[in-house]
C-alpha cells in the first residue's frame, strides 16, 4: 500500500514536467510502474535500470551535439 502510494506521488511529480500528461495520469502510471518492478525479477531490474541509463545517456549526447554547434579553433601563431 505504501509503495502505491509513493508510486502515485512521484508519478504525478514526473507528469508536471513532462508535457502531454496531467498529474491524474501521472499517477496511475506510477501506481501501475510501482506494481509492475515489484514483480520483476532482479536481473531484469538490473537489464532496465542499464539500459535506461543508457538510453538517457545518448539522448544527453545528442541534445548537447545540436545546442552547440562547433566552433573552429583559433589558430596559435609561431614565434
Amino acid at each position: 500500500m505504501l509503495g502505491k502510494i509513493i508510486g502515485a506521488i512521484a508519478g504525478s511529480k514526473i507528469a508536471d514536467r513532462v508535457s502531454g500528461i496531467n498529474s491524474p495520469m501521472g499517477a496511475a502510471a506510477g501506481v501501475v510502474t510501482a506494481t509492475a518492478l515489484r514483480r520483476m525479477s532482479l536481473p531484469a531490474l538490473i537489464v532496465l535500470g542499464a539500459g535506461g541509463y543508457l538510453a538517457k545517456r545518448i539522448f544527453d549526447k545528442k541534445q548537447s551535439e545540436s545546442a552547440t554547434p562547433a566552433m573552429p579553433q583559433p589558430r596559435r601563431s609561431a614565434i
